[in-house]
């Protein structure tokens, strides 16, 4: 062994034992966020006392968590012992403009636990774990068995989709668009969106009929955009009745292959020659956030035995389904917007 190799040997060492604790990082978060921390710490530095007061927890072990948390850049304790907040932790209010709250409580909800143990049998089978564990679909399981990880995934997903809305529809090419549908878009914020940007666009959102239930109140009967969109409950993977000149599909093709290509050759099948499909995705292999996106990559594999892509695998997928792909930039650090037609 050289000397090099002995001075790095401690380094490894350490970042591996962070590596082995990191379900403590996560479960430190989640304690933190349902106790109410980033939202009981305001602008000054609090003690802990005031803070156990302020959330109903015990002094001493709260120390504990906020230390732990402190390590890993979540709050910082100043010099006589008070607390205060960092940039990731304001991250985690409520009211924080691009807040990560919601998506911090959806990937550690209880199931995350259960299933992350067998990740080694996922990928021994290249498939979900989920129905061995819990004798049906993940959807499923959440809709039937776990009501309170379907709210807290419908929270999530208006979470990400109000921080990425913006850029999205800002990255939109709408010339020559009068109509668009947004597939799979849950309570529609980027049409909702695009719509207050455009008063003379008309715009369809398709989801499931529980999702479009509660869609975006600016959407629904008597909204301020009612009369220009339409809200249409079904299955993208059945059936898209829609036509449209710009088909939005964002964050959605993440389940197994056959499911992704179903979806795209049902716009093919519905669509006019010449209408345009914008599909939006993470990537794996051009990200700002990769940990994060890789870590997801693990995760979709587990419970619904679904993938992240590479902007190769999902080009493939797209001419898979008789979709022409034109072009591929990006729209913010952590999303990629494909642009493609449907042929004649």
């Amino acid at each position: 062994m050289t000397e090099t190799d002995v001075t790095r040997t401690p380094q490894a060492a350490t970042r591996l034992r962070e590596l082995a604790f990191g379900a403590m990082s996560a479960g430190a978060l989640r304690a933190a966020l349902r106790l109410g921390l980033p939202d009981a710490l305001g602008e000054t530095p609090a003690t802990v006392a005031d803070l156990a007061r302020a959330v109903s927890a015990h002094p001493g072990a709260l120390h504990r968590l906020l230390r732990a948390l402190a390590c890993q850049g979540v709050f910082a304790e100043e010099p006589d012992g008070r607390y205060t907040h960092t940039e990731a932790s304001r991250l985690l209010r409520a009211d924080a403009p691009r807040s990560m709250r919601d998506v911090a409580l959806w990937t550690t909800e209880p199931w995350t636990w259960e299933a992350w143990p067998h990740l080694d049998r996922a990928v021994r089978s290249g498939g979900s774990v989920f129905p061995e564990l819990h004798g049906k679909q993940f959807f499923d399981y959440l809709h039937e068995d776990a009501p309170e990880s379907a709210a807290a995934l419908d929270r999530a997903m208006t979470q990400s989709s109000r921080t990425s809305a913006q850029d999205v529809t800002a990255a939109l090419d709408l010339t020559g668009v009068d109509t668009v549908a947004d597939i799979g878009g849950g309570q529609g914020l980027v049409l909702a969106t695009l719509l207050e940007r455009n008063p003379t666009l008309r715009g369809t959102l398709l989801d499931l009929p529980g999702v479009v239930a509660s869609a975006d109140r600016r959407l629904r009967d008597g909204g301020e955009l009612a009369d220009r969109a339409t809200l249409v409950g079904g299955d993208c993977r059945v059936d898209i009745g829609v036509r449209a000149d710009l088909y939005i599909v964002k964050n959605i093709l993440e389940w197994d292959d056959d499911s992704t290509l179903r979806t795209l050759r049902n716009i093919v099948a519905a669509a006019a020659p010449g209408a345009r499909v914008a599909v939006i995705e993470n990537l794996v292999d051009e990200t700002a956030s990769m940990r994060f996106t890789a870590a997801m990559d693990l995760l979709l594999l587990l419970n619904v035995g679904g993938r992240k892509h590479t902007k190769d695998s999902l080009l493939t997928l797209i001419e898979q389904a008789g979709l022409r792909g034109r072009d591929v930039r990006a729209v913010n650090p952590s999303l990629h917007m494909f642009e493609c037609t449907v042929p004649a």
